[in-house]
């Protein structure tokens, strides 16, 4: 068996000798130097530190060498590695930088500049006039009631004391429901709601009712095949017309303004007996003024029908009219929202013109 190689010269490799490795530092300096982005930085990376690069090579043959040469030829491929890896490093570094400052040239937003607006929605006024007198009932105790707008004859006429040979349940008034013999209706007004709560709920009763209603008028500047109404119902022992006005007088001044008179009309509806018409003081001209368009020179404003809840009623909801007394009244949405803000026309109203909710705001 021979001895180890004693004498053996790793100079004497091509791979290990010092001018080769100069040249390949050399070599990969200049490459790094002349790359101008970090793409071809990493290009050049691969080619003089990846695993086929000269320098790597050297690396791998300093295993095959005698002991006594690893030392000096891992010193001398160390040195020229290290070399390498602090001008990547320091090239990498310089590239940062420059794309950096170029990112925020390029990429920078002028803050000043005018820009194209998206137009914001607003809340439909006839929405939050609605909810603002939901507000005024809860506050005095009273609960929020609803019900369903395709509605039963029965709710909608024969409970209310609306007889069959009534002229509101004719094809004139109402939108039936085909067939014609299925007993539905789109309701014309909310009292089916309260109808359904007799029924459904305990005495006493406080609720206010507001919603959608149908009929078929033709739209024009005052009237409209769909509108909204809020209606109320209070149901006890000892009610009287004196609750009802006293009810109606705040309702008034809560919507309109304070110190506002009021009164009663005797009127008709067949599901109240006595029933009235209810007028306000004009909150605008407080009947000084005979040219003034919101109440037309009268002085008082005409606004929804009233009533003490008539005894037909009662008893088609299995009430005990001896024993319990109530009141009802109601009112259009629309026509408050005209009052209110001295809309002439409710075509506005339906329209969809964004233009018209926004001037309303948020709250009204």
């Amino acid at each position: 068996m021979s001895g180890p190689n004693k004498s053996y010269d790793p100079v004497q490799v091509s791979m290990l000798e010092a001018a080769a490795l100069e040249a390949a530092v050399t070599e990969a300096l200049t490459a790094f130097a002349a790359a101008d982005s970090l793409e071809s930085l990493k290009a050049a990376r691969l080619a003089h530190q990846g695993d086929t690069s000269a320098l790597s090579l050297a690396n791998r043959e300093i295993g095959a060498l005698p002991p006594t040469a690893k030392a000096e030829a891992g010193k001398r491929v160390g040195l020229a590695r290290a070399r390498v890896a602090r001008a990547l490093a320091a090239r990498q570094n310089q590239l940062e930088v420059e794309r950096d400052a170029r990112l925020l040239v390029e990429e920078a937003v002028d803050v000043t500049a005018p820009v194209a607006r998206r137009r914001l929605g607003a809340r439909h006024p006839l929405e939050l006039i609605s909810e603002r007198v939901g507000d005024i009932f809860v506050a005095m105790g009273w609960e929020i009631a609803e019900g369903p707008e395709v509605e039963s004859e029965w709710f909608n006429f024969d409970a209310l004391n609306l007889g069959v040979d009534h002229p509101a349940r004719q094809m004139q008034d109402t939108f039936f429901v085909d067939p014609p013999d299925a007993g539905l209706v789109l309701r014309t007004h909310t009292s089916p709601v309260q109808v359904r709560s007799l029924l459904e709920r305990d005495l006493p009763l406080y609720i206010v009712c507001p919603g959608k209603v149908f009929r078929t008028d033709e739209l024009d500047a005052t009237h409209s095949a769909v509108f909204h109404q809020v209606e109320g119902l209070a149901v006890a022992e000892g009610l009287t017309m004196a609750h009802l006005r006293g009810t109606l007088d705040h309702f008034v001044e809560a919507l309109f303004g304070q110190n506002l008179e009021t009164r009663l009309r005797p009127s008709y509806f067949p599901f109240t007996e006595p029933s009235a018409e209810l007028d306000f003081r004009c909150f605008i001209c407080r009947g000084t003024d005979d040219h003034c368009r919101t109440c037309g020179g009268t002085g008082w404003i005409e606004w929804g029908g009233c009533g003490m809840v008539n005894r037909n009623v009662f008893q088609a909801c299995g009430i005990d009219p001896d024993r319990y007394t109530g009141f009802a009244f109601g009112m259009g949405i629309e026509r408050a929202l005209m009052l209110r803000h001295g809309v002439k026309d409710m075509r506005e109203m339906v329209e969809g013109d964004v233009r018209f909710s926004t001037q309303f705001g948020m709250e009204i």
